[in-house]
């Protein structure tokens, strides 16, 4: 692995390009990217709802800051899918 990496900067150095193909290209990426990053919100939200339903039970007034933090991952959703399609 480090002998490749190595190669790859020498010849970017030496050469200015990189004459080899990405591992993933096209639809591939693109699905990889949105997949990541739905699974990167998900994970952010497991923490983050538990954590607004326990302060919601505790005061009904907290409802509407426990929804925006509990929707504020699925932005990172948003932003793959922008980025995949721009």
């Amino acid at each position: 692995m480090e002998l490749a990496l190595a190669e790859m900067v020498n010849g970017v150095l030496n050469n200015g390009e990189v004459n080899e193909a990405p591992f993933l290209e096209g639809d591939a990426a693109s699905a990889l990217a949105v997949g990541l990053a739905a699974i990167a919100a998900g994970y952010a939200e497991r923490g983050i709802g538990a954590a607004a339903i326990g302060a919601i039970a505790e005061d009904d007034d907290l409802f509407v800051p426990g929804l925006i933090m509990t929707v504020l991952p699925e932005t990172i959703v948003i932003l793959a899918l922008v980025v995949v399609f721009v």
